[in-house]
């Protein structure tokens, strides 16, 4: 169904953890939107790049897939009570 998208979010305590979603895996259909991409991008910038051809080819053998991606950063967070996600991260955040 083109209406909805196959994914879902996980949160706790209002922090988003996880997302995690239904991979593209149909070659035409990709096609498709890299063209309406580079429309938009010739339309605003003036200007496009070649689509991958590799890419598409490999989706074509590429069987159904989907995805998940965990914050372990914001599992941190909650763990030790931070208020900020600065608060526990390993390196600076560039200001």
């Amino acid at each position: 169904d083109p209406r909805v998208a196959e994914r879902f979010e996980l949160y706790c305590c209002g922090v988003e953890l996880a997302n995690a979603f239904g991979e593209l895996t149909d070659p035409d259909e990709q096609r498709r939107r890299f063209a309406a991409e580079m429309a938009v991008k010739q339309a605003v910038y003036g200007e496009t790049y070649p689509v991958d051809e590799d890419f598409l080819s490999a989706l074509a053998a590429m069987p159904e897939a989907s995805g998940s991606a965990l914050g372990f950063d914001r599992l941190v967070m909650l763990a030790v009570g931070a208020r900020r996600i600065e608060d526990v991260l390993w390196t600076p955040v560039a200001g």
